[in-house]
């Protein structure tokens, strides 16, 4: 035996002293394995839509009110089993409904504990009782075990559990422990949450959002372009705090930084009032529906010039700056004429402006800022960098999160992987250095780590200057275009220069030849992994359909943000993947938890299989079940050691 084998068998000796309780781990561990594997929910582009996000959280995207029809069958009616189902979604309001009508509140509670009872055995029983001793709540954990396991010696079984659901009845405990019962029932119908990316913006509840994936017991997240951003303003790169700022006053979410991370935007108020004094900025209004009067209107029409202007700045002197990133031609300031009101564009095209104010620039250097502008960057700077929450919230992305996960077969990614036309990966520079396929995700997630982790200053500047270009970088996997055109949005008509040309990525995804190297590249089996990825709205109103090149791709986001809902037509899909298999979930819009307790309605959801297995998938079909049998093998030379005398057994 070599002295580095011996050395871990000692290390795992210390776990496992003896023969006996090496001998029960391996009996256990091959016990496990033998399981059905647990179900995996995926969710893609959230936008800050918390409502929907939850709600389709507590359902588990239909497994809840799949796990009713498993257990009552016939044995229920369709209106009861609503109504259950509404129960475990929103236990707490859905009992405030009950006790305004229920006569006999005893009975309900008895009928209620016995159906959500049953339901919990069904939704357990594919997990070890240690996994599932493990979730219950400490306050019931030793009552929900009994009343959710088979005791063999018990006789009167009947009489057992009446006597233990009585009691809680009694003893005035009914209503917690029903809550106690829907929330173990949300959280072992799904075993392991995907996000796949932009959490952030548009939508109002990101930071709600952000809350309830830190209490959320398993799951990793892929980064969107939109939570790098996040990130980025997080770690104090300015043009990306210019840019957060910009798209929460576009889409009227303001209330996101000062009232959920209380971000105080005082100083910018101050600044673009007082600099915008005479300008109308009349092509700087904010999407969606407004409650504000005028004069609200007319300050936030202000603020959001005056930072557009600033995000401007800041990325042109970025991108001089970093001459490597190859966007030079996005930098549109100095080319813009100020007294022919035109701005000639880097293919020589002149358009006229829709806006012709800039007091703010100096055409002699036009990307340099005022000492207003500096004086609001500082001041925003340091609210970011010192916001506990908000910085809570970029921990959580950091330590749960990556640009791309590789799970049970599976190759999980927000945007795309940068190809060329021919289908081969695209070779990107990184401050001097060409990486491709999955080397150049490991090499932006590693500057992305630099930005909060890196001692040496000037590689902890790189890591926050990644990140912006991560954002709207042409070569970046998360953004995916040729360029971001935020300038030509607000400042020239022509539609033309507004379209954004998709990476080849998109093009490809029919092509089973490119979509099998992408599976190689990431070391995963072509012939059974799948891809899937969010970022692009599937416009399923138009026919397009979210499941590609045979069942290997599917694209997951369908709209879950309201912006994007009268294209995709529909409010989002969402993917579970379970011992049978993959199903897509279509959903339409969710109108609010009040509707679905009052009206017991569900989010409508539309069910496709994208991939049944023929033979039911088990967890030692997982990554998880290839570690234990790696585990399994290292104490069977455990015990083997022990047998031979190499190592002494410490009883």
């Amino acid at each position: 035996m070599k002295k580095e084998e011996l050395r871990y068998l000692q290390r795992l000796a210390e776990l496992y002293p003896t023969i006996g309780k090496a001998s029960t781990e391996i009996i256990n561990l091959q016990s496990i394995l033998n399981l059905p594997k647990g179900t995996e929910h995926f969710m893609s582009d959230l936008h800050g839509e918390y409502d929907a996000f939850s709600h389709v959280l507590r359902n588990g995207s239909g497994a809840v009110r799949k796990k009713i029809d498993d257990v009552f069958g016939h044995t229920l009616s369709n209106s009861d089993k609503r109504s259950l189902a509404t129960l475990i979604y929103y236990p707490r309001k859905k009992m405030e409904l009950v006790k305004k009508t229920e006569e006999d509140m005893g009975n309900w509670y008895k009928i209620t504990l016995y159906r959500l009872i049953e339901v919990c055995k069904t939704t357990a029983s594919k997990y070890t009782r240690s996994k599932v001793r493990k979730a219950l709540p400490a306050d019931y954990a030793y009552v929900i075990e009994e009343l959710i396991t088979e005791k063999a010696e018990v006789l009167d079984k009947e009489a057992y559990y009446d006597s233990i659901v009585d009691t809680i009845i009694e003893i005035g405990r009914a209503e917690n422990f029903i809550i106690a019962l829907a929330e173990l029932i949300q959280r072992l119908v799904v075993d392991h949450l995907h996000i796949l990316g932009d959490i952030f913006d548009r939508g109002p509840g990101p930071h709600f959002i952000m809350d309830r994936l830190a209490e959320y017991h398993s799951l990793d997240i892929q980064w969107g372009n939109h939570d790098v951003v996040w990130m980025g303003a997080a770690a104090g790169q300015l043009a990306c705090i210019a840019t957060v700022i910009r798209n929460s006053i576009r889409y009227d979410n303001l209330d996101i930084l000062e009232d959920g991370y209380g971000i105080n935007m005082m100083p910018l108020a101050t600044f673009a009032m007082e600099a915008y004094q005479k300008d109308s900025c009349r092509m700087f209004e904010q999407k969606g529906a407004s409650y504000y009067n005028a004069t609200e209107e007319e300050l936030g029409r202000k603020m959001h010039k005056a930072i557009a202007i600033i995000q401007f700045k800041l990325e042109g002197q970025l991108l001089r700056k970093h001459k490597e990133f190859q966007m030079e031609d996005r930098c549109l300031l100095h080319r813009i004429d100020p007294e022919k009101g035109t701005i000639t564009m880097p293919d020589g095209k002149e358009y006229e402006l829709l806006d012709t104010s800039f007091p703010t620039v100096d055409w002699k250097n036009p990307y340099e800022l005022t000492e207003g502008e500096k004086d609001v960057m500082e001041r925003l700077s340091s609210a970011f960098r010192n916001c506990e929450k908000l910085q809570n919230h970029m921990r959580l992305l950091l330590d749960k999160g990556g640009l791309y996960k590789t799970y049970n077969g599976n190759l999980l990614f927000h945007g795309s992987i940068p190809l060329n036309e021919d289908g081969t990966f695209k070779e990107v520079q990184i401050y001097g250095q060409t990486y491709k396929g999955k080397a150049l995700y490991d090499e932006l997630e590693a500057y992305v780590r630099r930005a909060f982790y890196a001692v040496d200053g000037e590689e902890q500047q790189k890591g926050l200057d990644i990140l912006w270009y991560i954002w709207a970088g042409p070569n970046s996997p998360l953004f995916g275009k040729d360029k971001m055109t935020t300038f030509e949005r607000y400042f020239i008509a022509d539609k033309e220069t507004h379209k954004e040309k998709k990476n080849a990525y998109y093009r490809l995804l029919e092509r089973e030849d490119v979509v099998n190297r992408m599976l190689l590249e990431f070391g995963l089996d072509p012939e059974e992994g799948h891809i899937v990825n969010g970022h692009v709205p599937v416009h399923q109103s138009d026919g397009e359909s979210p499941v590609k090149c045979n069942g290997k791709v599917i694209v997951i986001d369908g709209g879950f943000s309201k912006a994007y809902r009268k294209v995709t037509g529909i409010a989002g899909y969402t993917l579970i993947y379970n011992s049978y298999g993959m199903t897509l979930c279509a959903h339409q819009p969710f109108t609010s938890a009040e509707a679905a307790v009052l009206e017991e309605t569900d989010i409508e959801s539309k069910q496709v299989a994208v991939h049944y297995t023929s033979r039911r998938r088990l967890v030692g079909d997982t990554d998880n079940g290839k570690a234990l049998k790696e585990r399994i093998g290292e104490l069977i030379q455990l015990l083997d050691a022990y047998r031979k005398g190499v190592i002494k057994e410490k009883k």
